[in-house]
C-alpha cells in the first residue's frame, strides 16, 4: 500500500511538473517576488525566480523599476528565450506590447483617439510612446502649420488620432493635426454664429508676417492687415507688435465660407489725429513747413505727423498754375487755419489769408 502511494505521488508530482512547462515565445503568468532599483524578480513557476530589468517592465524605461510593479503583482510576461544564468529571459513589455496591438487596432477601427507621450525628435518627426508601443508622428501631423523646432514638444503628452496601425509591421503612425483640426472647426462653427462686424473682441499675436498679424479671438485665427495695426506708419507688425501679446480687436469683416476674418487693432485705440486738433482752432495762424507739392496745391506740416493741406488759390495773392510758383519744399511758412474737417480728419490752411502783420506766430514743432 505505501509502495502504491509512493507511485501515485510521483505521478502528482508528474502531472504537475508537466502543467507548469515554460514555452519560449509564448505570455505566461507571474508573481513578482522581489523588487529593487534596477530589476524585478519573477516567480512564473520554473525551478527559480526570474529578474526583469527596468528596461524590459515598460517603455520608456522608468527610473526604477519600483515605479511599475511590486511585490506580489501578478503578472503577464513573454517568454523570450529559456536557459542561460538566470533561467530564462523575461520581458513584461513585449507582453504589454501583445495586449496594447489588439487595444490599438480596436481603436482605430472606431476611430478613437490615443494619449501620447512625445520622447524624441527624429528625421521627418517625433516619437511617442502609447500604451508601451513606440509610435510615430510626422512633422506634417504635429501641428496645424509648420513647426520649425520639433524639440518643444518632447516630454508633451498629446492627444493623437490613429493613421495607421499594422502589428504585423509594428507600425503605429499617429496625427495630432487631425484632432486639432476638428477642435478649430468646432471653435470656428461656435465663433462664426455670433460673430459681429465691429465687434471689439480679447485677442492673442499668435504669428507676425510682413503684411500683418494673425491673431487668435477664441481658437480661430483672423489677420489684421499691416495698414490696420496702428495710426501712424509702421514698416514691419514687429515694430507695434509681439507674439503672445493680449490685446484688444475690432472685427472689420468676415466670411463663413472661406473662415477668413479681418481685424483691426488701430480701430480700437483714440486716433492721435483728434487729440492733435484739438489743440488748434479755425482762424488762428501757425507756422510749418512745405512737405509736399501737388497739382492741387501744398501739404505743410504742422507737427510730425500732422499735415494740414494749402489749395492752389490760398498759396499766394496772385494767380498761379503751379504750387512750386509760391513754395518750394522745405519752406517755412505762415498760415491762417481755414477749417478744421473732423469728418474727413482734414485741415484746410491758407497762405494768402494769413495777417502777415502778427508778429508771434506759433510755429510747427
Amino acid at each position: 500500500m505505501q509502495e502504491e502511494m509512493t507511485m501515485e505521488q510521483l505521478l502528482a508530482e508528474e502531472e504537475a511538473a508537466a502543467g507548469q512547462e515554460i514555452k519560449e515565445k509564448e505570455v505566461v503568468e507571474g508573481t513578482v517576488i522581489l523588487v529593487n532599483r534596477d530589476e524585478a524578480f519573477v516567480d512564473i513557476g520554473y525551478k527559480q525566480e526570474i529578474p526583469i530589468p527596468k528596461r524590459e517592465l515598460r517603455y520608456p524605461a522608468p527610473e526604477s523599476a519600483e515605479d511599475v510593479v511590486k511585490v506580489g503583482d501578478v503578472i503577464k510576461v513573454f517568454v523570450v528565450s529559456m536557459g542561460g544564468e538566470n533561467g530564462a529571459v523575461l520581458s513584461k513589455v513585449k507582453a504589454d506590447k501583445f495586449a496594447a496591438w489588439e487595444v490599438l487596432q480596436g481603436i482605430t477601427e472606431r476611430q478613437e483617439t490615443v494619449e501620447a507621450e512625445i520622447t524624441n525628435v527624429v528625421k521627418g518627426g517625433v516619437v511617442a510612446a502609447v500604451q508601451g508601443l513606440r509610435a510615430f508622428i510626422p512633422a506634417s501631423q504635429v501641428d496645424l502649420g509648420f513647426v520649425k523646432d520639433l524639440q518643444v514638444y518632447v516630454g508633451q503628452t498629446v492627444t493623437a488620432f490613429p493613421l495607421e496601425c499594422d502589428p504585423k509591421k509594428q507600425r503605429l503612425v499617429l496625427s495630432r493635426r487631425k484632432i486639432l483640426e476638428e477642435e478649430r472647426a468646432q471653435k470656428q462653427e461656435q465663433l462664426f454664429s455670433t460673430l459681429e462686424a465691429g465687434q471689439t473682441l480679447k485677442g492673442v499675436v499668435k504669428r507676425l508676417v510682413d503684411y500683418g498679424a494673425f491673431i487668435d479671438i477664441g481658437g480661430v485665427d483672423g489677420l489684421a492687415h499691416i495698414s490696420d495695426l496702428s495710426w501712424n506708419r509702421v514698416k514691419h507688425p514687429s515694430e507695434v507688435l509681439e507674439v503672445g501679446q493680449e490685446l484688444d480687436v475690432k472685427v472689420k469683416s468676415f466670411d463663413p465660407e472661406t473662415k477668413r476674418i479681418s481685424l483691426s487693432v488701430k480701430d480700437t485705440l483714440q486716433d492721435p489725429w483728434f487729440e492733435r486738433a484739438e489743440k488748434y482752432t479755425e482762424g488762428s495762424q501757425i507756422q510749418g513747413k512745405i512737405i509736399k507739392l501737388t497739382s492741387f496745391g501744398a501739404f505743410m506740416e504742422i507737427e510730425p505727423g500732422f499735415d494740414g493741406l494749402i489749395p492752389m488759390g490760398e498759396l499766394s495773392d496772385r494767380r498761379i498754375a503751379k504750387a512750386d510758383e509760391a513754395v518750394s519744399m522745405g519752406d517755412v511758412v505762415t498760415v491762417k487755419i481755414l477749417r478744421i474737417d473732423t469728418a474727413k480728419k482734414r485741415i484746410s490752411l491758407s497762405i494768402a489769408k494769413a495777417d502777415k502783420n502778427l508778429e508771434e506766430v506759433p510755429a510747427a514743432e
